[in-house]
């Protein structure tokens, strides 16, 4: 599609939502119907994409985008007349006869933009939001996953019309033209520099945003946790999709007198999960692109390896790693890593991780592994975070149940579940006034009815 073709294409969508066909809450169920079945129809050739762009193995493919989409999907149409359903408020007394109600509407024209790490999954799950909220969308997949974006191009403009759902593909420039374009809404995920560039683009139409990006989300192991289920849980989701994972734990707080024992139950996990030679696994992934190889294999720089540290450029390949003796002045400690290297640092009381963590930006996620339910609640209490997981890592994405978000430089706004259909839509004040008659004291001239007001007030 030529760049020419935004500007045509983006009014279209705009007369298409006025003319109310995406609010009528029946195409809104078959638009969620018809983008299931597109799905579950080509379910292989995005298996097959996701594998050409990350080489993700099926079950992970299906685990971590797939399945949540459809998931979300079904979710949407279980609970979507009650979700969009007008409800009663209470009217004090003092505006009677009026009714009050609140209806829930959608924004409009809607942006989303999606990162490359989950390229399916993460432009899908908000477009179900969009879609059921009742709005016109414009989807702008990541351009380094480019076998996924170049298949969901072509799957959306065969399943829907581009006057109600378009698609654009490629990178900086078709991005420059979206952004100057004006949205009703734009939901971002990605990196926090283009965040920056989100919300200043947002900012000049007073555009409201969700911002989901990212940061260094610890990971703590206290000595009282159960070491073998904290290890495995960590490699499990520390090394999903090789660490290119915005909610992966990004670095490991470890108590300092079982540190030995849990780094020796990390390596023999990670040999259990993918073999004496992970880089033979067909179950670990591989880094997006050779930049973001040379940009993780520099942070092998800082610090003592323990574990890992095998690479291959040619085959895009970091082995499962862990490192020992980093600073906070080091790059590695500095930068969301995004890769399969996993800093491990020392601590003594759990508060002194407390405060060092306090002190930094807010991460998307935070873990801690402990059988203390008081701890878990006074480090909840003293850190603020995205989310939690206690003993247990990334599943709270799973969850559709709960919103998922951001706070400060992780993110702003939050998604999933019904909290999707809250996103893409506002909540309206509606009070309805019958005309037969009226109250005489709200009309001038006001001499005299002080005193009555006050009694109904």
């Amino acid at each position: 599609m030529n760049i020419e073709q935004v500007i045509p294409i983006l009014k279209a969508q705009k007369d298409f939502f006025t003319s109310g066909e995406s609010r009528d809450l029946g195409s809104r169920r078959e638009a969620l119907k018809k983008l299931k079945t597109m799905i579950v129809e080509n379910e292989h050739m995005i298996i097959d994409a996701l594998n050409e762009d990350l080489r993700k193995a099926p079950f992970e493919s299906y685990a971590s985008e797939i399945g949540l989409v459809l998931k979300e999907i079904d979710h949407h149409l279980k609970h979507l007349n009650k979700w969009t359903k007008t409800r009663r408020a209470s009217t004090p007394l003092v505006l009677f006869p009026s009714k009050s109600y609140v209806r829930r509407e959608a924004y409009g024209l809607v942006l989303i933009m999606a990162p490359w790490n989950y390229p399916f999954g993460l432009l899908l799950t908000p477009l179900v939001g969009a879609i059921a909220a009742g709005n016109c969308i414009v989807l702008k997949p990541a351009n380094y996953a480019n076998a996924t974006a170049s298949l969901l191009e072509h799957l959306i403009r065969e399943t829907f019309p581009q006057e109600y759902i378009s698609i654009f593909t490629g990178g900086r420039e078709i991005n420059s033209v979206l952004l100057a374009q004006r949205y009703d809404y734009i939901f971002f995920t990605g990196g926090l520099t283009l965040g920056k560039i989100i919300a200043e683009s947002a900012a000049k139409h007073f555009t409201p945003v969700t911002l989901e990006l990212g940061g260094k989300s610890p990971c703590i192991v206290d000595k009282d946790a159960n070491l073998k289920k904290a290890a495995r849980r960590i490699v499990w989701g520390k090394f999903l999709n090789l660490g290119q994972t915005c909610i992966a734990p990004d670095h490991l707080y470890v108590q300092r007198s079982i540190k030995n024992e849990l780094v020796g139950l990390i390596e023999k996990e990670i040999k259990r999960q993918f073999g004496n030679d992970p880089r033979q696994s067909p179950d670990l992934s591989r880094m997006i692109n050779e930049n973001a190889y040379d940009r993780v294999c520099a942070y092998m720089e800082n610090g003592n390896i323990l574990i890992g540290g095998k690479k291959n450029k040619a085959d895009k390949y970091i082995s499962p790693t862990l490192i020992d003796g980093v600073e906070d002045s080091m790059p590695i400690m500095q930068e969301e890593i995004f890769g399969p290297i996993l800093p491990v640092i020392e601590f003594d009381m759990v508060d002194d991780v407390i405060k060092k963590v306090s002190k930094k930006e807010k991460p998307l996620a935070l873990y801690y592994f402990t059988k203390s339910k008081k701890k878990a609640k006074h480090l909840m209490f003293n850190v603020n975070s995205g989310s939690v997981c206690i003993n247990d890592v990334v599943i709270q994405f799973a969850n559709s149940h709960i919103p998922f978000g951001g706070v400060g430089n992780s993110g702003k706004g939050s998604y999933h579940g019904k909290h999707n259909i809250d996103t893409f839509s506002r909540e309206r004040s509606v009070v309805v006034t019958p005309t037969k008659f009226d109250i005489p004291v709200k009309f001038a001239p006001y001499k005299e009815k002080l005193s009555i007001l006050k009694k109904v007030f």
